[in-house]
């Protein structure tokens, strides 16, 4: 995911692409445990990328003040 695409998107958007990627976080943290995960890269990139929404998030709400 790109950042541009996210800076595109309203707020409200973000925050249900933030609880989206949090959700996905739990489960591919589940599958680990359980020896159950394939891809071990989606793990890192599905933190990065909850890091970028909230880096924008934090962003648009510093320019409205």
């Amino acid at each position: 995911m790109k950042a541009q695409e996210l800076r595109e998107k309203t707020p409200d958007q973000l925050r249900e692409q933030l609880a989206a990627l949090k959700k996905e976080s739990f489960n591919l943290r589940f599958q680990q445990a359980t020896g159950q995960l394939e891809n071990t890269a989606r793990m890192r990139t599905v933190k990065r990328d909850t890091a970028r929404v909230l880096t924008i998030l934090t962003q648009q709400a510093v320019s409205e003040e």
